[in-house]
């Protein structure tokens, strides 16, 4: 059996894809794995990191304005395509998954071209155009939201094993020396994706003096691209966390955006968390925290309306308050599946074998 992911552009995309492969080298490890991928996505140096072969396409973002991009579209797409379908032919492929973003389009259209099954999975409350497209070229669809997609089957979002095994308040003291932090103040951990999030930093930046007057610890990770703040006494700024399980651990009370796998990996291990929604997109972060917020799980604050006042103000009276703390806990964990890996690899397996 060979599966052939259809991944890329984003740790969004990619980590779910990543994720569900080693849930079926764990089933069966005979079955062999290639990913599709763009030249251009975090997919380059993610997928290679976990041991998978990367196979490159000419795979572009549709352009939005016209211009030269979008005469040259067309040609590149069909290009791209092509590229996919001779890779599934020379592996024969068992099944092609994708789990959506620009770059998984040419192995959907390769697949329906080659007559490979393919798997289709939409983790946000509104799916994007490669989903769309994808969901109309099979029966095999599955979301983590109701009603996005017609006919789909509900399957959580695989999450790392580290992350789904992850027992937090086994972790907590070992994880919060591991970061250099007080094993008995309370914990925020603060971050933005893959990439940061700058207005998440300023406003951090600005509520630090009464965070840490208060008794609360932070950490907070920056993101790669943007400037390292001075560490200081119960604040801890890193660039990028490595081991999330270890992070979530050490925390209380997350602030972070709301993409699908934060959303999917914070309630999983039963975290409280204050979501600040991406105001970019078709506006699906808003959507995907919404259930979560709604049973007392986590709050959601709009990106411009986010201050250092109402920050303050929320985390203080939060950490400090043990049973709200429960509460939430109990609240957000209803929301957190942790073997959907395992699920999604059943599935795959089970189509595969027609």
């Amino acid at each position: 059996m060979h599966i052939v992911f259809a991944a890329g552009g984003t740790a969004g995309h990619i980590e779910p894809a990543l994720n569900t492969a080693d849930a079926l080298l764990r089933a069966d490890p005979a079955i062999e794995i290639t990913v599709l991928g763009g030249r251009r996505g975090l997919e380059s140096t993610l997928v290679p990191a976990r041991g998978y072969e990367l196979i490159e396409t000419d795979a572009l973002p549709l352009p939005r304005r016209p211009g030269m991009a979008a005469l040259r579209f067309p040609a590149h797409a069909l290009r791209g395509v092509s590229q996919a379908a001779a890779h599934l032919r020379r592996v024969q492929a068992s099944a092609v998954v994708g789990f959506g973003g620009y770059a998984a389009v040419p192995g959907y259209v390769a697949a329906r071209r080659t007559r490979t099954p393919l798997l289709i999975h939409e983790a946000n409350s509104t799916a994007g155009f490669a989903n769309v497209l994808g969901a109309r070229l099979t029966e095999h669809v599955a979301a983590v939201h109701d009603g996005v997609l017609s006919g789909a089957r509900h399957l959580a979002l695989p999450i790392r094993r580290s992350i789904a095994e992850l027992d937090r308040a086994a972790e907590r003291s070992a994880a919060r020396r591991e970061w250099g932090l007080d094993p008995q103040a309370p914990v925020v951990l603060v971050f933005g994706g893959s990439q940061g999030a700058r207005h998440l930093n300023e406003v951090v930046a600005a509520s630090l003096d009464v965070l840490l007057a208060s008794g609360v610890h932070v950490l907070h990770a920056v993101g790669s691209r943007n400037e390292l703040p001075q560490a200081r006494e119960g604040y801890v700024p890193v660039h990028y966390v490595d081991r999330m399980e270890s992070a979530y651990a050490a925390a209380d009370i997350v602030v972070c955006r709301a993409g699908a796998m934060t959303c999917a990996e914070v309630t999983a291990v039963g975290l409280p968390a204050v979501y600040v929604p991406l105001p970019v997109g078709n506006g699906e972060q808003s959507g995907n925290a919404a259930a979560i917020v709604a049973s007392g799980g986590g709050f959601q604050r709009a990106d411009a309306e986010l201050t250092a006042e109402w920050l303050t103000d929320t985390l203080v009276d939060v950490v400090h308050d043990e049973s709200q703390l429960a509460r939430m806990s109990q609240a957000a964990s209803l929301h957190g599946e942790r073997d959907a890996d395992d699920a999604m690899a059943e599935w795959i397996m089970r189509i595969a074998r027609g």
